[in-house]
């Protein structure tokens, strides 16, 4: 059942419709104009108004438009002559919901009724589907605040445990286990840095790989810059933004590789420079760490326990990429390239972005 408000200066013709509807199952009351029919609207509730285009005084446009401008409207039928298309289209582009050609007859009755079902149904179907798509927003907004939570609490847990690292490493008397215990700490710094863009973010997907990278080579060169390993880190990356498990495994491998270069690169005491560089390369990127040390001996036996080498390979499968090595006398150069695969993952703001520069750095060494 619909309550109908039908406005028309016919009277006859609005007693007959109030009869017909009523015997299929409408409410249909009457005003004889456009301003009764507004006065009507103004102080009671109608699920649909149908309005009579030719009517004295305000005809059934300006009617039209007037309602239209009525806090929360009910749908409007235009009722029009046979011979009337034009005014029918007017009414359309007007915001009514459907037109009807009047005649006398059941045939117009059954068609009046039939409109508006139809009309009924779509103000339904609409109202379903805000109400639908309100909850999914709310979802989503709830679901967003509590992965939120979840990477906040994961930072903190991360952060703890790498506190306790770095007390155990403190507190190891013999070198290897504190370089041990420090490139652990180290891994564990690179994903909750992770962690704590992504609760920082209003994107809970993607993380900007040069500011992250800027901060955890920050934390790498707080670790390992000593007076004996007085080493500058400067940092050149595009604004790429990776998904999340792209940029755990980007920031871990970039740790691994700066890590290996302040403990071997330079002879104690030695100041030097290590790069890293990032850019984007088609669908895919180009990661580059450098250092102008004394480089390596590729036939002399591994310095460490070798595992820093495995997490450096295992990332960069990971990461669909390839690596390549460059050793000499007078550096060591890594190249991390990989062609496809990031697609909707990277997002470039300009094609050359400047070095990053921290606002104060630090005398020995600096994230540039």
């Amino acid at each position: 059942m619909a309550r109908v408000l039908y406005i028309d200066d016919d009277e006859g013709l609005c007693r007959l419709i109030s009869r017909a509807m009523a015997r299929r199952g409408h409410v249909v009351e009457t005003a004889a104009n456009g301003a009764q029919g507004l006065e009507r609207l103004r102080h009671d509730q109608f699920d649909l108004v149908a309005v009579d285009h030719y009517m004295p005084g305000m005809d059934g446009l300006e009617t039209l438009a007037t309602i239209a401008r009525l806090p929360d409207p009910p749908p409007v039928i235009y009722v029009t002559g046979s011979e009337e298309g034009r005014v029918a289209i007017a009414a359309l582009k007007a915001g009514a919901a459907d037109y009807i050609v009047k005649s006398l007859g059941e045939e117009f009755f059954e068609l009046l009724e039939t409109t508006f079902r139809q009309v009924l149904d779509r103000r339904r179907l609409l109202a379903e589907k805000a109400e639908a798509e309100a909850k999914l927003r709310a979802a989503y907004e709830r679901t967003e605040a509590l992965l939120k939570e979840a990477n906040h609490r994961v930072s903190n847990s991360l952060q703890i445990v790498s506190a306790f690292v770095r007390l155990q490493a403190s507190a190891a008397t013999s070198e290897e286990a504190r370089s041990a215990l420090r490139d652990t700490q180290q891994r564990i710094t690179a994903i909750a840095q992770v962690h704590r863009r992504l609760y920082n973010s209003d994107d809970l997907d993607l993380v900007e790989m040069s500011d992250y990278l800027a901060t955890l080579l920050a934390e790498v060169e707080a670790t390992w810059s000593t007076p004996q390993a007085p080493h500058r880190l400067i940092l050149s990356a595009e604004p790429i933004r990776l998904e999340t498990d792209k940029a755990v495994s980007m920031g871990v491998l970039v740790a691994e590789l700066v890590s290996n270069s302040f403990k071997y690169a330079y002879p104690q005491g030695a100041a030097g420079e290590i790069r890293v560089d990032l850019r984007a390369e088609g669908t895919g990127f180009v990661l580059r760490v450098e250092d102008d040390g004394q480089g390596c001996d590729p036939s002399a036996s591994p310095k460490g326990t070798g595992t820093g080498t495995k997490l450096v390979r295992a990332m960069a499968a990971s990461l669909g990429a390839e690596i390549a090595q460059e050793t000499s006398r007078s550096g060591f150069h890594v190249l991390v390239r990989a062609a496809q695969g990031l697609g909707r993952s990277v997002a470039l703001a300009a094609r050359a972005a400047p070095p990053l520069v921290p606002a104060t750095p630090r005398p020995a060494s600096s994230v540039a």
